[in-house]
């Protein structure tokens, strides 16, 4: 389990994250939803030690974020950030390899082999693997950096944004694949997500932010509420249920 202990961080006089806790759990999705600005991305960050907060903690199975060796923190904790722009011209396959540095700290070896066909084969890419990324559409990229952090193999997965820019049906794939990597492969995934409908369909757990503060810490049925998401982006919405799942109107 991650524990989120009363983290803060400001940028200047503007403090982007206040005082914020919370756990996350192996075996499910937790999805952080809120505002632009909110500090979703500054909270993935603190809890994936990428920044340092100006005050609190965060606590890995049981020990202190700063206590852990950064090749030994890799092999608990993979990160997708936002923005992952390549500048070399690489293949599917050796994008995916990149999971296994922790490991093989770049001498593959056959188990290293294997995790990467096993990610390849887990979204579907292993027709691809030798086509370059600049070669794929902007959700067949995405989808070979998640196979990357698949090939990781980490208890602890964070994902900022994954579905930027992506069609429907390349979103679907990365949220059922997301789902699938915490309910059938015991992961504790974390995402920073927009699509509030999206959250209520395929995460657990919803952390909701707003101007710094967590304003809402629970399960989605308990979060995916008319009051609680108008509260939080200051905007009149409507739950409708669907197949069982809740759904979100705003107008």
């Amino acid at each position: 389990m991650i524990t989120l202990e009363k983290l803060s961080k400001a940028f200047g006089s503007q403090k982007v994250v206040d005082d914020a806790s919370s756990q996350f759990e192996k075996g499910k999705v937790t999805a952080i939803i809120g505002p632009n600005g909110a500090g979703k991305s500054t909270l993935l960050s603190m809890a994936s030690r990428l920044l340092p907060p100006d005050a609190g903690n965060v606590i890995i199975d049981g020990k202190s974020i700063v206590d852990w060796n950064t090749g030994e923190l890799a092999k608990h904790l993979a990160v997708l950030r936002q923005a992952n722009s390549i500048t070399m011209r690489f293949t599917v396959r050796e994008m995916v390899s990149f999971g296994r540095f922790p490991y093989s700290k770049g001498n593959l070896t056959d188990e290293d082999n294997s995790m990467i066909d096993k990610a390849l084969a887990y979204l579907d890419l292993a027709s691809l693997q030798d086509r370059y990324l600049d070669q794929l559409s902007g959700g067949q990229r995405q989808l070979a950096f998640i196979a990357m952090v698949i090939a990781q193999d980490t208890d602890y997965v964070f994902l900022d944004e994954p579905l930027n820019n992506l069609d429907i049906k390349h979103s679907l794939s990365i949220m059922r694949t997301i789902q699938k990597l915490a309910h059938d492969m015991g992961k504790a995934v974390v995402i920073v997500i927009h699509d509030i409908n999206f959250a209520a369909c395929y995460a657990d757990h919803i952390i909701a932010m707003k101007k710094g503060k967590i304003a809402a810490n629970a399960g989605v049925n308990d979060v995916i509420q008319e009051a609680v998401l108008s509260e939080i982006y200051d905007t009149p919405f409507s739950i409708v249920e669907a197949n069982g799942k809740r759904m979100c109107l705003y107008y």
